[in-house]
């Protein structure tokens, strides 16, 4: 069946699903496959759950005479060049995201911030993978006057095969850091990845391309492309400049557009590294017509629900849940961050940084030299990475037993708890 003839179907059922435990009445069902499972064998329950079709690429699951079957050569190809039709098919103009951090923080400001306008779609949570992205493009609806596309990756060649779903009309990467090494291989690598959302700007001329003026690392791959600079601190040729006023612990900061007058607004999210992310948001948000007080309103009024940059207040502390995910880069600006805080008793819970490869170690050690010279009032390490550095600090070989030990004492903190998702330390925001 070919990409046109599937499309066909899909406006009749505009609804897709990959689950089949969840199956809407009248929906489409992609038989997905992965390391371990196939979708194909559960192509009849979802069938029988409410599916009117189900996409498959194994013959055998294929009931005899039962048009519900649609047999392809690859059911995830077919979902994505699906999606890819779409997206032509509404035109809807999109703004992609990739980088290595605050991609979703970014994300969703941008999203608030267009929302004053425009009737927004926007990546939930983090589907910015290869099953994720064309999930987002298949949610498009013809009211929607502008989407917000989030791109994931941690292999070479992943933000090249995204935004050649997505084709933005705008771009967005908002840095580049040392994650996933292990797939990636070096910081060159996470460089020329992420960069291949550039790569596509400059080949199909679509549009403009919005980036941080002082990141060296981005600046140095512009060449040929139609930029949109903000940045800190404010200066000539800036579309959007801004500072931090205080954190403590909430970010507040000003920004101007280019000449205009100064603006200040109070967030409710932890860190001064997020008003690159925020002076992102505004940037995209003006340059679409989005007026300063909107955009103000907006970001004054966003709260972090997604384990980012929140801050979390319990019985016994004030929790900065950051543990979601964690690299070297998150992980040296969320420490520096905790310790220039204008607050008393702080703390950091730090987890392993998966996935870094060689790197490992090496990328380890350098955060316990950095928390040497920090003054903070206690520091504990999750995980065998952290286990085999060289430091004083009290280390725990999982979350189980730092919930233990959480059961002998409730100190009264400002509580840094950051950590890759794997070592799980979300689960201590029900014990501190």
């Amino acid at each position: 069946m070919t990409t046109e003839q599937l499309y066909q179907i899909f406006e009749s059922h505009p609804v897709v699903t990959t689950d089949s435990r969840d199956c809407p009445e009248g929906s489409i069902f992609f038989a997905l496959k992965g390391a371990s499972f196939n979708g194909n064998k559960f192509a009849a329950v979802a069938l029988q759950q409410g599916c009117a079709f189900a996409v498959v690429d194994e013959p055998e699951y294929c009931a005899q005479g039962d048009e519900r079957y649609i047999l392809v050569d690859d059911v995830l190809r077919a979902f994505q060049l699906l999606a890819r039709h779409h997206r032509r098919t509404l035109g809807t103009r999109i703004v992609g995201i990739t980088g290595t951090n605050g991609k979703t923080t970014t994300k969703e400001l941008m999203a608030a911030v267009l929302g004053e306008k425009y009737n927004v779609l926007y990546t939930l949570g983090n589907f910015n993978n290869d099953i994720g992205v064309p999930k987002t493009l298949l949610r498009l609806k013809p009211e929607h006057q502008v989407a917000v596309v989030e791109m994931g990756a941690s292999h070479p060649g992943d933000i090249k095969a995204l935004v050649e779903l997505v084709e933005p009309d705008l771009a967005l990467i908002t840095n580049v850091g040392m994650a996933h090494l292990q797939g990636f291989g070096s910081f060159e690598g996470v460089v020329k990845t992420k960069g291949e959302l550039y790569d596509f700007m400059r080949q199909s001329k679509r549009g403009k391309v919005f980036v941080d003026a002082n990141n060296p690392h981005l600046m140095g791959i512009v060449q040929g492309l139609d930029l949109v600079k903000y940045g800190t601190p404010a200066s000539d040729g800036l579309f959007v400049g801004g500072k931090v006023v205080s954190a403590a612990p909430f970010l507040r900061f000003a920004w101007q557009r280019e000449g205009g007058e100064w603006n200040e607004v109070q967030t409710h999210l932890v860190g001064a590294y997020n008003v690159l992310n925020m002076l992102a948001a505004i940037s995209v948000g003006l340059y679409l017509g989005v007026s300063a007080d909107e955009a103000n309103r907006a970001l004054a009024n966003y709260v972090p629900s997604n384990n980012r940059s929140q801050l979390e207040e319990t019985a016994h502390n004030k929790l900065i849940m950051d543990a979601y995910n964690a690299n070297p880069t998150s992980m040296s600006v969320a420490l520096n961050n905790l310790n220039d805080m204008e607050v008393p008793h702080k703390m950091a819970i730090l987890g392993d940084m998966l996935e870094l490869g060689a790197a490992s170690a090496e990328a380890h050690q350098a955060i316990v030299d950095q928390l040497s010279r920090l003054s903070l009032d206690e520091v504990w390490l999750v995980g065998p990475e952290f286990a085999r550095t060289r430091c004083a600090f009290r280390k725990f070989n999982d979350v189980d037993e730092v919930i233990a030990q959480l059961q002998n004492q409730c100190p009264s903190r400002y509580i840094l708890v950051k950590g890759s998702h794997g070592i799980r330390l979300d689960k201590l925001s029900q014990c501190l």
